[in-house]
């Protein structure tokens, strides 16, 4: 299996929590981020986090959402909290094989090889 699969999402009200999860097994991977898109905008970088745990986020989630990772179950995960209208989106699993890139790079979804089919996360008033 070399697609990552997503898991977690759906609907909560403005203020909730939600915890996304992604498996990834079967290869090694340098870097595994998460994106998002909303109707008519574009994919945007929301987290990511290397081999070593270094982790870089959108600015607009810092202090909300938590990525990490457990190596042992192949298993990416993105705790995210008090959610914001805004943060309605498909949310995708995102991973970068072999090669290490520059940190300035963790969110840019150009520099990711394998991708996820997204889950749907809504967030209401």
């Amino acid at each position: 299996q070399e697609q990552p699969v997503e898991s977690g999402g759906g609907s909560v009200q403005s203020g909730g929590s939600l915890r996304l999860s992604c498996t990834a097994s079967g290869y090694s991977r340098y870097l595994m981020g998460w994106f998002r898109q909303a109707p008519g905008k574009e994919r945007e970088g929301v987290a990511a986090i290397n081999t070593y745990g270094n982790t870089k986020y959108l600015d607009s989630v810092k202090g909300r959402f938590t990525i990490s990772q457990d190596n042992a179950k192949n298993t990416l995960y993105l705790q995210m909290d008090s959610l914001k209208l805004e943060d309605t989106a498909m949310y995708y699993c995102a991973a970068r094989r072999y090669s290490a890139v520059s940190e300035s790079d963790y969110l840019d979804p150009m520099k990711y090889n394998y991708w996820g089919q997204g889950t749907q996360v809504t967030v209401s008033s």
